[in-house]
């Protein structure tokens, strides 16, 4: 028996006007530099973790390695996401005051627990 779910693939629930589509064009920010910087971080202890595993080294050095990996792929993640809420929003719902940026603020602050 087919079901719903055997016939729309995660991508057909996508809304074709999503906040991405507002953004058809290539855009580039200020944080981008260091969200690269913090993934090839990520990519580096990476590449440790596999040596370290394929060299036999005990799982607490494997296990800190990865939480390395981890932590920067955080704040990449992090870091690219405050960026979308400071800059990339402001196209969609126009520039906000600073003074009426407290929601913002709060979401972003709120973001860490994510």
């Amino acid at each position: 028996m087919l079901t719903l779910a055997r016939l729309l693939s995660p991508l057909d629930l996508i809304p074709p006007r999503s906040i991405g589509h507002f953004m058809s064009k290539p855009h580039v920010h200020a944080s981008h530099p260091e969200v690269m910087k913090r993934l090839r971080r990520a990519e580096g202890h990476l590449r440790s973790v596999m040596e370290m595993i394929e060299a036999g080294r005990s799982c607490l050095d494997v296990a800190q390695q990865l939480q390395a990996v981890e932590t920067a792929i955080s704040n990449a993640k992090r870091t690219l996401i405050h960026d979308h809420l400071d800059h990339c929003l402001d196209h969609v719902v126009g520039a906000v005051p600073r003074a009426e940026r407290g929601p913002i603020e709060e979401f972003k602050a709120i973001t860490k627990y994510l």
